[in-house]
């Protein structure tokens, strides 16, 4: 896979909206919480924060407003070591905002990001000079539902011939049904998906968008051409169709505080693997291990376990890593 990329040792650049984000204690309930706790939230960044914790140089490109949220958003996203100098601020339109509901074993997300300054973004960012360079362009399934220019952005990105740019093309579909109008996002999101050459998609959310009775191989049917595509079933497993063959890891067993921002950081740990040229299978569980570090908090970055403890994980055997690694996640 990473023999093919003509540029691995760029940085990795993400697109996509950073919303500042609202969320009561794990335990209480939106409309009894005296407090909400701050944070931000954005599938591209969260993927950025993570690629930088594990020493992957990364450029989030967004747009923000010039407001007081939008600090918040730049100055986190920052501090986690993504060069956010890229990140355009918007006078005219605000930063988008999220609340966060917890409905027990899930967390159901309230937007308001109508008009925000990340929703007037178009083709012209694919302009800046990062991805003359990059190893590899991460985008998702939110932003073609933010706007048509966003949807101009995702789709002029993917039509780029492989000849004619260094990186590749990473894409997690991320569906999130409550941005898109009835009945449009499974056509263009299968469309967008089948274009990239890394695609990442949750066999629940495959299902939600395509057929109810999908299994991993009928995902890959439905999505041929990608190099790699990895189709994560929840908490048991992730399976890779590649060149190499099919390859299913299981998920570490970890208890979860809150599963919002753990695809992303699945994401990240996999990109990481691949740019590192461990092999698939070694990708895969760094994708698990980063995976359940955000599973393990109520904001969609959580911290990961130190160096030692990772590289015990990835050289585990099989039957040892299957039988249960995750009890011994934190040490």
């Amino acid at each position: 896979m990473t023999s093919e990329w003509r540029s691995t040792e760029g940085a990795v650049v993400c697109i996509g909206e950073t919303m500042a984000a609202l969320a009561p204690a794990p335990s209480s309930s939106l409309e009894c919480a005296d407090d909400l706790r701050v944070s931000v939230a954005g599938a591209e960044s969260n993927v950025a924060m993570y690629l930088a914790d594990l020493g992957i140089p990364v450029s989030w490109l967004s747009a923000v407003g010039d407001d007081p949220l939008g600090r918040r958003v730049l100055a986190e996203v920052g501090a986690a070591g993504v060069d956010v100098s890229g990140v355009r601020c918007d006078p005219e339109r605000p930063t988008g905002l999220l609340v966060k509901e917890p409905t027990g074993s899930r967390t159901r997300v309230h937007y308001y990001r109508g008009n925000s300054a990340a929703s007037a973004m178009g083709p012209d960012v694919l302009d800046d000079g990062r991805l003359g360079s990059a190893s590899i362009l991460h985008l998702t399934g939110v932003t073609p539902a933010l706007s048509p220019s966003c949807r101009s952005l995702v789709a002029t990105a993917l039509t780029v011939p492989p000849a004619d740019r260094p990186y590749a093309i990473s894409f997690d579909v991320n569906h999130r049904p409550a941005l898109w109008p009835p009945g449009t996002a499974a056509t263009v999101l299968r469309d967008l998906a089948d274009r990239a050459d890394i695609t990442f998609v949750g066999l629940d959310e495959a299902r939600e968008l395509w057929d109810a009775d999908l299994q991993p191989a009928d995902v890959r049917a439905l999505l041929p051409h990608p190099r790699l595509l990895v189709v994560k079933d929840g908490g048991h497993s992730a399976i890779a169709f590649s060149d190499e063959g099919v390859r299913t890891v299981p998920a570490l067993d970890t208890d979860v505080v809150e599963p919002v921002g753990a695809g992303d950081a699945f994401a990240a740990g996999v990109l990481t693997g691949l740019l590192r040229a461990e092999g698939m299978e070694r990708a895969l569980r760094l994708g698990h291990i980063t995976a359940a570090s955000a599973l393990k908090v109520t904001a969609d970055h959580g911290p990961l376990p130190d160096s030692a403890r990772i590289e015990w994980l990835l050289e585990l055997p099989t039957s040892e890593w299957a039988a249960g690694a995750g009890t011994s996640f934190c040490g």
